[in-house]
């Protein structure tokens, strides 16, 4: 229930506040993956909310600003908005590299960076399950209803 709200909302929230940063600059961009069969990308689509959120927001983030605390001796707060906004900046650029890499482009990025703020703070406050499963019915969505 709770992530499948929260997956319904996500794109207009996300994309709203890209929109404000970037001044109504918006370009669908059509998801990398396209020459894969729908029941490939359903599955990727799964998999990605699972792993991405186990990457970047339990692994990555956590580690960041565990870092942060022990290497430049910052207060938990500081230390984990910085491990956060940096994060987002890794998740992003994380989705330009490899063979199914998409082409970068500055509203996709901003989007995405957006979005590892949002999953970020959905992670801090509802945690993994519910932040991994938000992010997999999101992008099982855009298979769904965007891609041919």
């Amino acid at each position: 229930g709770e992530s499948v709200l929260l997956a319904l909302l996500f794109g207009f929230l996300v994309g709203g506040v890209t929109s404000g940063v970037l001044g109504g600059l918006q370009i669908l961009a059509r998801p990398a993956g396209g020459d894969l069969d729908r029941w490939t990308r359903l599955m990727l689509s799964l998999g990605a909310g699972i792993y991405e959120e186990l990457l970047f927001r339990v692994l990555l983030v956590g580690a960041l600003a565990a870092a942060a605390r022990a290497l430049l001796g910052w207060r938990p707060v500081p230390a984990g908005a910085a491990a956060t906004l940096l994060g987002a900046v890794i998740f992003s650029a994380f989705h330009y590299i490899g063979p199914y890499g998409d082409r970068l482009q500055l509203y996709s990025f901003v989007f995405r960076m957006v979005a590892g703020l949002f999953f970020s703070a959905l992670y801090l406050t509802r945690g993994f399950g519910i932040t991994a499963w938000t992010h997999a019915l999101y992008d099982v969505s855009l298979v769904l209803f965007l891609a041919a």
